[in-house]
Order: C-alpha cells, then structure tokens, then sequence
C-alpha cells in the first residue's frame, strides 16, 4: 500500500461535506479485507463506498475511515460486518425475475427430477437470496407443479445470504405490491395475501418451504449432501474472475448428478473452465443422472 501524501485526509473536510473522503490506504485496507472475507470486489467502487458510508460515520461522530476501520476489525460479534455489507451490496430483486428460468424449472427440471430421484426428496438452494423473493418464486412454481402430489416430496429450499438485514424481512415475506407485478394473477391470489395498507404477504403455508440461514460463498461447502438444484443469480457481479471461477467450482462439487445450476443472465461461466454441461443460457447442469 503506498502512502497517501497527495490526498486531503478525511478528517480535514468542513463538517458540511457531503462526503468523507477515504485515502488510499483506507481505500486499499477495506477493499483487500472485504474481497479476502467475501470475495466482493471493491476496487472500482470508492464513490459508492464514501457515498454509503459518510453519513454512518458522522452519525458516530467518527472523524475519517481510519477510525472506522479501528471499530470494525475490532468488533468480535460480526454486527459490523453486516450493518458494513447491509449498506454497500445493493439488494434489488423482485419476484418472477428472468420469468424464463422458471418457465424452465417447471417444463424441463422438475419433470427431470421427478423421474430421477427416487426418494422424493429434491436438494434445493437460493445461494445469494436477498430479500427472498427469488426462494419464494422458486417455492410458488414448485408448488403449482406438484399440486395434489407435492404431498410424498421434500421440496424444502435453503436460502442463505451473507445479510443479517435482508434475511430478516425474508423471513416476514412481506413486499410491496409492485413487487409482484410480474406473477401470475392466479399465483397471487393462491400464494399471498393483502395486508391493511396495500403490501403483499407470502401465504404461511408457502413460508415454511423456505429456510433461511447466514451463510457467506466464501466459506468451505460442508454440505451432507449435494444439491439437486442451485439458483446463485445476480450475485457473482460482484466477484472477479478467480474468484467467480472457484465458487463455481465450489458449486459444481455441491452438485448432483443430474442437477442445475442456474445463474444471472448478465453473469457468464467460462466453459473451459468448468465442468458443468451448458444448456441454455444461464443453465447449466452436472452430467450423469
């Protein structure tokens, strides 16, 4: 890390600025820690982190982000860490996004497991699930594929996020209504319900077919056993090239044969480098039954 002699520190802008300025050193300390920890690449994000943390530190009464940084690597609870990546991880999502991977869930992947595995008992995880829209559409179309026969199948969903924040009001399931512009009516009528001032609640029923649990990608996979299906979508445009190839390393022994794994349209896996079978864009799936 080179010294920042060229930069104002942080702490020598009026108390008006809109923003407290990182140095270099700062810069480079949180970014290499928060890669190494998470495998989120900050490099090219200074504006956005001084944009979404300044007005945190003041409220502190914190100088500059060198004193920040002293509180967050001195914090042993991991509250720090969440109330850090709460603010700079942007978790947008809405329920039916990529309408295509679920329309492919339905007419191609559950026909597929159904026929396969013979205990009735589907692996199913929403790796990256925000605020839980994506496991609660995942659980609505699962749902509507069963109907009367879902009854002899283990179709529970993990859905692990690394925060605390969005995990929490995944738990609750409730939305507002334009998330859910894009379901199908009858999936709305049969799956939510509308609470005094306008937003949307996930029906119990569907609730308990999500778990939802803190789990960070970067940690070793200690799984019992293998998935059978694996949503990570949106969440790899975050993490550089080795990084994105060993999670989907990581992802492909986590695998079963047979299984999907299905990703974000704007994320790309390098085909020489990974031994999952391309199936359409976005899809990928582990050879062998």
């Amino acid at each position: 890390m080179g010294n920042d002699t060229s930069r104002q520190s942080s702490s020598a802008r009026p108390s008006g600025a809109s923003l407290i300025s990182l140095t270099d050193q700062e810069f480079n300390t949180l970014t290499t820690f928060v890669k190494k920890k998470y495998g989120i690449d900050l490099t090219k994000k200074r504006v956005l982190i001084e944009g979404r943390l300044s007005n945190m530190l003041r409220e502190r009464k914190l100088a500059n982000f060198q004193q920040y940084l002293d509180v967050l690597f001195k914090d042993n609870s991991g509250s720090e860490m969440t109330i850090l990546l709460n603010r700079l991880t942007t978790n947008h999502s809405y329920f039916m996004r990529e309408r295509e991977h679920f329309d492919f869930l339905q007419q191609t992947v559950l026909p597929y497991l159904t026929r396969t595995r013979q205990n009735h008992d589907l692996r199913i995880w929403s790796a990256g699930c925000s605020a839980g829209q994506e496991a609660y559409t995942m659980a609505m179309a699962i749902d509507e594929y069963f109907g009367g026969n879902k009854g002899g199948w283990d179709t529970t969903i993990l859905a692990t996020d690394i925060s605390m924040n969005v995990l929490e009001k995944a738990k609750k399931a409730i939305y507002p209504a334009d998330n859910l512009k894009d379901i199908p009516d009858k999936w709305r009528k049969k799956y939510t319900t509308t609470l005094p001032g306008g937003d949307i609640q996930v029906i119990e029923r569907l609730r308990r077919e999500v778990v939802f649990r803190p789990f960070n990608l970067m940690d070793s996979f200690n799984f019992k056993r293998p998935f059978d299906l694996i949503f990570c979508r949106n969440v790899m445009i975050y993490f550089d090239g080795p990084t994105k190839e060993a999670l989907i390393n990581k992802f492909y022994q986590s695998t079963s044969p047979g299984g999907y794994l299905f990703i974000g349209h704007s994320e790309v896996i390098n085909r020489d480098t990974t031994q999952y079978q391309y199936i359409k864009p976005a899809i990928y799936q582990r050879g062998g039954r």
